[in-house]
């Protein structure tokens, strides 16, 4: 039995301000301290987010989680949620950025810069690791629990009526707290493609296309071309278009499209060299040249991987194509690439979490990803190699397999989702291709186990999946 201190004052007789100290009945020792009225408050919005997450969760269609039954072939349903809200994205300039690889990156590096040189940036980006909030920020910091709530609480009725994804509704959520906030610009991610991705009735200042690989193919197509088509769809009428790669396959798409829609393009990577010299655990340095001459040398960024040479010339080469409003400093550039993941909040991709052994996480999903993580840790001086893998069920997994050294270690599960792939399906692929290793029942259980066996000297890599990686990070 527990009896309250009800006269707000401790054994030794002092005044207590606001908490009330609770005593056991018997042995009169106190026991624990009464929540404020703020705590209550605190704890409550708590309950309500996460009764808001539910409610999204489970009550409407998330690709992430269920897979093509959530992807939407129009864009009403976003249409008319945004001309309910009186179309938010229409009060502040944006940057829209789509492609297979690097568009999360590339966007991290953009806003970065943009707020360096002080203007407030909202940032959209998907999908999110372990907090629904990293998919929506301004500055670097995350949606407040607070304004989720009101918003889903607020629209219910209206998302009753029109019956919107999920997906449909956190960018329709996104769109509404960048005008709520009044940012000064916003850039904006596609989800999955470009042509009918929820983000795109919004007409930019800038598109960007970072480059086109084999993913989602039963939505997007088979062909590198058929893919190109559906990302080439952000390309809007007279505004400016920047491509990441110039890939021959495919660069007659864009350049067709581009000319249809009257938008000046450009590709990045003819204009922008960037070489990586070192890296250590928090910094990769580069060389960075502009039309072959020197812009910024022995430039540290706060990313892994030499693979971000290409979203850095991208984010590049999107800077300069702003407006002439939008004034540029090379010494806030070279702060801002410092500084990024302070700066952004930027997580999951190449990101260290241990060293002795080192433990990293990364989240390369497809075949154009994992070529450039598992060339990236080729050029790493480790012992052994241990790889905590899990994957969806909608992935070619034969493809993705083939990715991995044979001579590595490895460690199968399976990520704690509906579109998760079984573990047994995994392994047993693996091993008829060469890989071994064993099956374990969880991504934590999987990650424990290779960490117990590596060596000092070894190193870990969880991935395979986003999913994988938001269990770990």
């Amino acid at each position: 039995m527990w009896l309250p201190n009800t006269l707000g004052k401790n054994l030794d007789g002092k005044k207590i301000k606001k908490k009330i100290i609770f005593y056991h009945y018997d042995t009169g020792q106190p026991q624990g301290i009464a929540p404020t009225k703020w705590e209550m408050k605190k704890e409550n919005i708590y309950t309500r987010f996460n009764s808001t997450l539910n409610y999204m969760y489970t009550q409407l269609p998330m690709f992430q989680r269920v897979g093509s039954q959530a992807f939407k072939k129009d864009l009403t349903n976003i249409k008319l949620l945004c001309e309910h809200l009186g179309n938010p994205f229409e009060e502040y300039p944006c940057i829209h950025i789509a492609g297979t690889n690097g568009k999360g990156s590339t966007a991290h590096l953009t806003s970065a810069i943009l707020q360096a040189h002080g203007y407030k940036v909202g940032l959209y980006t998907s999908p999110h690791y372990r907090d629904f909030r990293e998919r929506i920020k301004i500055d670097g910091k995350y949606i407040s629990r607070k304004y989720v709530v009101e918003f889903v609480e607020n629209n219910k009725a209206v998302f009753e009526k029109i019956k919107p994804s999920f997906f449909e509704i956190t960018v329709a959520l996104a769109f509404d707290f960048f005008a709520k906030e009044k940012v000064d610009i916003a850039v904006i991610e596609t989800g999955l493609g470009g042509r009918l991705d929820s983000t795109n009735i919004i007409t930019p200042i800038l598109s960007v296309i970072t480059n086109i690989s084999f993913d989602h193919q039963q939505f997007l197509g088979n062909t590198l071309k058929k893919i190109a088509r559906e990302k080439a769809g952000i390309i809007k009428k007279n505004i400016p278009v920047v491509i990441g790669e110039t890939q021959e396959e495919i660069i007659t798409v864009f350049e067709k499209k581009a000319k249809t829609k009257k938008a000046e393009i450009t590709f990045a990577d003819q204009i922008y060299q960037v070489i990586k010299k070192s890296e250590n655990l928090t910094h990769t340095t580069f060389d960075i040249l502009k039309n072959g001459r020197p812009l910024f040398s022995n430039q540290k960024i706060n990313l892994h991987g030499a693979y971000q040479a290409k979203n850095i010339a991208t984010a590049l080469q999107a800077i300069d194509s702003l407006p002439e409003n939008f004034s540029i400093k090379k010494a806030k550039v070279t702060s801002a690439f410092s500084d990024l993941k302070s700066l952004t909040n930027f997580k999951g991709r190449w990101q260290v979490l241990q060293k002795d052994p080192i433990v990293l996480c990364d989240s390369a999903h497809n075949e154009a990803g994992l070529s450039l993580a598992m060339s990236q840790l080729k050029s790493l001086k480790v012992k052994e190699l241990h790889f905590v893998l899990g994957m969806v069920n909608d992935k070619s997994i034969e493809k993705m397999l083939n990715f991995f050294p044979k001579e590595a270690n490895f460690y199968f599960c399976k990520p704690n989702i509906p579109r998760g792939l079984e573990v047994k399906i995994l392994a047993k692929k693996a091993t008829e291709l060469g890989l071994r290793g064993r099956a374990y029942s969880s991504v934590k259980n999987a990650l424990r186990a290779a960490k117990k066996k590596a060596g000092k000297k070894d190193l870990v890599y969880v991935g395979g999946s986003t999913f994988v990686v938001a269990e770990v990070i």
